[in-house]
């Protein structure tokens, strides 16, 4: 058993650190134990369209600086404290929050085979987008790169440990929802 004790971040993403993270249980201290990769989607404020994406606020949301007096919607997220370790815009361009090493906030109330706090024992990538806006090829693009780097750091990370967030909280969550092509990606890695 290899211990990771440094923080990971990946060469090529752009750096902004969030506190909205901390230590993994000691049980999940190893590269062996990060085995579940899980995908998710987001925009601040939801979006109706591609235009709503030209905007900063999930990088702020994740790091603690969003105003939430800027849009309505933004009141109802007062307060969270959310994160990803990755999220991936639609340009390709890769943001890392939180060290590989760290436990990122994305899951919440989960539970993958048998297992559930799976923010322990998971690496969290956020795309920005909604469930019904399809995905653009730089983004399917970055997705493919990063998932095969992070599959040479945590070799459990199997295809079949790849999943959406609605199938670690069915009932609670949608995303990446029925616009992400779950073919096109695995057959590329």
């Amino acid at each position: 058993m290899i211990l990771v004790n440094h923080d990971v971040w990946l060469e090529g993403a752009v750096h902004l650190p969030s506190s909205h993270c901390d230590d993994r249980d000691e049980a999940f201290a190893s590269e062996e134990d990060i085995d579940l990769l899980v995908i998710h989607n987001i925009s601040l404020p939801p979006a109706q369209s591609a235009s709503d994406f030209d905007n900063c606020n999930v990088e702020d949301f994740f790091t603690g600086q969003l105003d939430c007096t800027a849009h309505a919607y933004f009141k109802q997220i007062e307060g969270l404290r959310v994160s990803a370790h990755l999220y991936i815009k639609r340009t390709g361009e890769i943001v890392q929050f939180v060290p590989l090493n760290k436990r990122a906030w994305h899951a919440g109330v989960s539970e993958f085979c048998g297992r559930d706090k799976c923010n322990n024992f998971s690496i969290g990538i956020e795309l920005q987008g909604t469930d019904i806006l399809p995905y653009t090829d730089l983004q399917y693009e970055a997705l493919i790169k990063v998932t095969k780097q992070l599959q040479s750091l945590f070799p459990n990370i199997t295809q079949q440990n790849i999943v959406g967030h609605q199938d670690i909280a069915p009932g609670r969550k949608t995303d990446p929802g029925q616009s992400f092509d779950w073919t096109r990606y695995k057959s590329q890695l």
